[in-house]
């Protein structure tokens, strides 16, 4: 699992001597996909949905992102990350007269619900600056409307090509406009006063916005070299959660995103939460579509069936997709459990106001966690019998990552994971010698005996529940001479001495952590040592 590079002031903060590992969140969701309006490709980080509304738009009945979100957080999500993916939306335009010509402007983000305004004045500039002007841009919540929601002001703007503070330039750098076409000779002119005798006119942006089409499972996993659609997550630093709401009312994510989506998942620590498809009407078609149902992964979750809430917009209840249900469930449960035992603690109790779409019966409970799919409930009862929650495992697999299938050991062995890796990037500072090795050693294991101290870990024994390896074994002259550091850890999910077991790798300009198999037979303590140097180190 790679990850986004820590800053120098958060390794220097790592590195002091008594620092001890933090805990990484593990209640943060990502949502991907249309909106109203905001910027795109970029993730912006929401704590509720009032803030959702105001960088992108609120409820918009083309948009399943935004009711996911609000089911997110009125279910007791906390934190979110917005992706808005966009197909062919344009961005409106704001032309200021320049004379007998035209200074062009187009806003950075696409829709028609974008609004701007835009000043000039010459205020403060001499009769020597004559090509200089000065602009004032800004986005209002609405057409005509004074709510400033985004200001920005440039002052000393010029039109000549060669001056350092030429518009074409200090405006690629706005996040509200940039300038489109050939710049004029001549300076926009100054803007009118306003109406009823205000000094300050605004011109405003065209009607010429357009929101584009329904997106596309290719917009949605866009591409790496453009940092767009889900390989714009490089900018978010940690999450816990993906979810990806279907493309529109009618139409599913497709199986390529899902594979797409998973795989970023597992490389970040992260799990995927996986809709129904539109077409499991019934928890029988659920289960008859389960048995050729080509979508496996450890590091993704279903929760069946989709929800009925009462949509807002229309007036009348409606059935949306279930992933910021279940995402914000998990993340309430958070707050009162352990990540550990949260899964197991509560059911998937849905909040007032929420329904399942369609009834399951006991059995057929049963049957689809026996397939890893999770039953969402419309009340608790406690004469049901506790069934754990479930990922999408594929069968097999050995040691730790056999227990995979069950929910809480799959989000205790990232939460752990991601801990480590990221508490130990202060090694980057350091040299790569044993005495930062043994320095790292210690660290990761008081982080471990911290966690099964409160429970975390199967086994009471020494040795039988962590352990811990960063020495010349896993460190020999070559990954030294390639300038890398390797720690190795592994913790027992469910049984004592079966580890699920982990390595760390430390070089410039990239830390990864990725699982490790270790052999079921031979995980005693007195042979976790060979097998880490016969299995892993010779392959």
């Amino acid at each position: 699992m790679a990850n986004s590079p820590a800053s120098g002031a958060e390794l220097a903060q790592q590195s002091r001597r008594d620092h001890a590992i933090d805990r990484v969140p593990t209640a943060v969701a990502v949502f991907v996909g249309r909106t109203l309006k905001g910027p795109v490709n970029e993730p912006v980080l929401v704590t509720s949905f009032a803030g959702y509304q105001q960088r992108f738009g609120g409820l918009w009945q083309p948009s399943t992102v935004s009711y996911a979100v609000e089911q997110f957080f009125d279910s007791g999500g906390r934190e979110a990350w917005i992706v808005r993916i966009a197909n062919g939306a344009r961005p409106p335009s704001l032309t200021l007269p320049a004379g007998g010509s035209t200074l062009r402007l187009l806003a950075r983000n696409p829709g028609s619900r974008e609004y701007l305004r835009a000043s000039v004045d010459y205020d403060g500039l001499t009769a020597a600056e004559p090509q200089s002007f000065n602009l004032v841009v800004q986005r209002v919540r609405s057409a005509g409307s004074e709510l400033v929601e985004e200001q920005e002001i440039f002052r000393r703007l010029s039109v000549a090509a060669g001056d350092p503070r030429f518009v074409g330039t200090l405006l690629a750098q706005s996040r509200l406009v940039r300038v489109a076409g050939p710049v004029p000779d001549q300076r926009p002119e100054r803007s009118a006063g306003g109406p009823g005798g205000v000094a300050i006119g605004y011109t405003h942006s065209s009607p010429d916005g357009d929101d584009g089409a329904p997106p596309t499972d290719y917009d949605i996993i866009g591409a790496a070299a453009a940092g767009s659609g889900l390989f714009a997550l490089s900018g978010v630093p940690q999450f816990n959660f993906l979810c990806i709401p279907p493309l529109g009312r009618e139409r599913d994510v497709g199986l390529a995103t899902l594979v797409v989506a998973a795989r970023l998942c597992r490389e970040r620590s992260a799990l995927l939460l996986v809709d129904p498809p539109a077409g499991w009407d019934t928890a029988a078609a659920a289960l008859d579509a389960l048995r050729g149902w080509p979508f496996r992964s450890e590091s993704a979750v279903m929760y069946f069936p989709r929800v009925q809430a009462l949509d807002r917009l229309r007036g009348r209840p409606e059935t949306f997709a279930s992933c910021g249900v279940a995402a914000g469930m998990l993340a309430r449960s958070d707050e009162i459990w352990p990540v550990w035992a949260a899964a197991e603690s509560e059911e998937a109790a849905l909040r007032p106001g929420l329904k399942p779409a369609v009834a399951v019966a006991e059995v057929e409970r049963q049957r689809l966690a026996q397939a890893g799919v999770n039953t969402l409930q419309a009340v608790r009862s406690g004469a049901r019998p506790v069934i754990s929650p479930r990922t999408l495992a594929p069968g097999g697999g050995t040691g730790g990552a056999a227990d995979w299938k069950y929910l809480s050991a799959r989000r205790l062995a990232l939460f752990v994971a991601a801990s480590v890796e990221r508490g130990t990037r202060w090694v980057l500072l350091e040299r790569n010698e044993p005495a930062t090795w043994q320095r790292a050693a210690r660290q990761v294991e008081e982080f471990l005996e911290d966690l099964a101290q409160a429970g975390a870990f199967a086994g009471v024994a020494a040795g039988e529940s962590h352990f811990v390896v960063c020495d010349e074994r896993i460190n020999g002259p070559q990954t030294v001479a390639e300038g890398k550091l390797n720690l190795l850890f592994g913790f027992a999910t469910s049984r004592p001495a079966e580890f699920d077991t982990w390595m760390v790798t430390h070089r410039s300009g990239e830390s990864r952590v990725r699982p490790v198999t270790v052999n079921r037979a031979a995980t005693a303590r007195a042979r976790v040592e060979w097998e880490i140097e016969t299995a892993i180190l010779r392959g």
